[in-house]
């Protein structure tokens, strides 16, 4: 059985970039396994962003080969099943708030996948009382505060049923209780099975993965367990 998701000798070069300049990612080799908890950290300009949109075809290698579940990310006849299977929390949820109630906003991933409306509504529900924002449905989104914002991006991904979930600096925007909410989240999903990446600056946070990915300048430099990377060189 494939790795979830296997990045194989990958480089990634920002288009029109300087032949010159050290590409955004240089030379990544990884696997990782369905169910894994995985932290990515690293200075800005790492290539932490970078790294997960690959994860979901949101970019695609300069060099090298993204699989996710076995299939090439290149090849554009798997690009819905990829990106329905790989979700993603961005940094700022109003990036990928679309619609004005709440309910609507958590359908629109669904009805893009052309499910039945009843399974759509089956989903709304569940995704919402996961992220406990059931009782809001009707409300517009702009109404919400950053943290309640956050959850109802989580709610549309998660009404997708993906098989892994990436928090890109989801954390980032919010206060300390928010973080922690969303870090519950999180939690919750891993228990549940769902592979969770996250990209963080925190390394509190980083902590309460299984395994901590550290890039530095475009290259994979740690892989390992967060009890590995404390400990002194």
């Amino acid at each position: 059985m494939p790795p979830l998701i296997e990045f194989n000798h990958v480089t990634y070069r920002h288009p029109g970039s300087n032949p010159s300049t050290p590409p955004a990612l240089n030379n990544i080799s990884i696997q990782i396994e369905q169910g894994e908890w995985v932290a990515i950290v690293g200075a800005n300009g790492s290539g932490k962003t970078t790294f997960a949109r690959h994860c979901n075809a949101l970019l695609l290698p300069t060099q090298g080969q993204v699989s996710i579940d076995g299939k090439n990310t290149a090849q554009t006849t798997h690009l819905p099943q990829i990106r329905a299977r790989i979700g993603m929390v961005f940094q700022n949820p109003e990036d990928q708030i679309v619609a004005t109630l709440i309910e609507e906003d958590t359908a629109f991933g669904p009805e893009n996948l052309a499910i039945p409306p009843a399974e759509i509504r089956e989903r709304v529900q569940t995704a919402l009382a996961t992220v406990k924002m059931d009782g809001k449905r009707d409300r517009p989104p702009h109404l919400l505060s950053a943290g309640q914002k956050q959850r109802v991006a989580l709610a549309g991904v998660l009404a997708m049923q993906p098989e892994c979930v990436i928090f890109d600096e989801s954390t980032a925007m919010l206060d300390p209780r928010g973080r922690l909410d969303v870090l519950a989240e999180m939690q919750s999903l891993h228990e549940r099975g769902i592979t969770v990446l996250f990209i963080t600056h925190f390394m509190e946070e980083a902590a309460r993965a299984d395994r901590v990915i550290v890039l530095n300048s475009g290259e994979l430099v740690f892989d390992g367990t967060p009890r590995d990377l404390s400990r002194p060189a």
